[in-house]
């Protein structure tokens, strides 16, 4: 896959947060009316999952576990319920019709194709007769269903700031951000960062970092990340208007590499892991430094940011990786096989878009 299988990310379980209407507010739980959507647990549901990936003809073969080989199917069968309220069961001609005539943009690095592949795969179950265009041109994939005038792209931006090829080599500049303005005009911007910031050696895709105009071999990676994301958050109150298009950051996505995280061994990963962990159980701990940066950066914004705090909720499903049923080499515990998890993060996204809480 072009932005790199089996990456690194932190872990965390224990935050939760508050989404208002007017401004993100971080130290609070993330609320639906008196319902927080992303405090809850896994659930058995024989209704899953909502779409079968052989009726998905665009789906990337990284993604499609089953048909990869993973022996398995209970993984495709649960479904993620609040504590206290029920999450709106996805409809995809609702969401179509919500969305009459908008373009929706997903920029980010794999997770965010994970989730733009899913929703793709969803809308398509929705409505199977009606036709569709699916095309990538370099880093920007395009879905459309002109029946309903809704376009989904994918812009493939791993870092947000801007990453550039000069006489030193390829350089992350992280207070600059002109590939920005490929990401106006549109009705529904949904970001995500954090996938490649630790990367190192043969797998870092970048030879220097500029901070603050001077070119540094190297740098903490924490503090690299939170003026890359500062940044971007300068970028979208200079360049967003609120009444037109609505933003989205995608939480950060949990890897499982460490067994000990869900009282397994230190050796265990997602592999041959069936069953999805109970919150009671999980041990990931405090919240890693990434996501308190996330946090702090969204709250110092003066334009209304909605997180969508699914690191929590990933935590718990160790089962949902694709792990050597990829079709390449290795164990993929960072991203999810489709249909899967990234499922409910569209769930949770419609379920915020068609209650108007957002």
């Amino acid at each position: 896959m072009g932005d790199g299988f089996h990456r690194f990310c932190w872990i965390s379980f224990s935050w939760i947060m508050i989404l208002c209407i007017h401004q993100v507010r971080l130290s609070e739980p993330q609320l639906h009316g008196s319902c927080d959507f992303f405090r809850g647990s896994w659930v058995f549901d024989e209704s899953y999952p909502l779409y079968n990936t052989s009726a998905c003809p665009f789906i990337e073969k990284e993604f499609d576990c089953q048909e990869n080989g993973r022996p398995d199917k209970l993984y495709l069968k649960y479904r993620w319920k609040p504590t206290d309220c029920m999450l709106p069961r996805f409809n995809g001609r609702g969401f179509l019709r919500k969305l009459k005539g908008k373009k929706i943009l997903f920029i980010g690095d794999s997770l965010s194709l994970n989730q733009w592949q899913s929703l793709t795969c969803m809308l398509h179950a929705a409505v199977p007769q009606s036709n569709y265009i699916i095309n990538r041109k370099r880093d920007l994939s395009t879905f459309s269903l002109p029946d309903y005038g809704v376009s989904l792209m994918l812009s493939r931006n791993a870092f947000l700031v801007d990453l550039v090829k000069d006489k030193r080599g390829t350089v992350l500049k992280l207070d600059s951000i002109e590939n920005g303005k490929l990401w106006k005009g549109y009705d529904l911007l949904i970001f995500n960062s954090w996938h490649w910031w630790n990367h190192k050696g043969r797998k870092q895709p970048w030879d220097f970092i500029e901070s603050k105009g001077k070119v540094k071999k190297d740098m903490d990676r924490l503090v690299a990340f939170k003026e890359g994301l500062t940044t971007w958050s300068k970028w979208v109150d200079s360049n967003v208007n609120t009444t037109t298009t609505q933003v989205f950051f995608q939480g950060i996505s949990p890897t499982h590499f460490n067994g000990k995280e869900w009282n397994g061994t230190k050796l265990s990963t997602c592999m041959g892991q069936t069953k999805p962990a109970t919150a009671s159980i999980y041990a990931g701990g405090s919240p890693p430094p990434a996501v308190a940066i996330v946090k702090e950066v969204l709250r110092n914004m003066s334009t209304p940011v909605v997180l969508l705090d699914i690191t929590g909720l990933s935590q718990l499903r160790k089962d949902g990786h694709p792990s050597i049923y990829t079709g390449l080499k290795g164990n993929d515990c960072s991203h999810w096989c489709l249909a899967g998890v990234p499922d409910t993060w569209n769930q949770l996204l419609y379920a915020i878009l068609t209650t108007g809480e957002a």
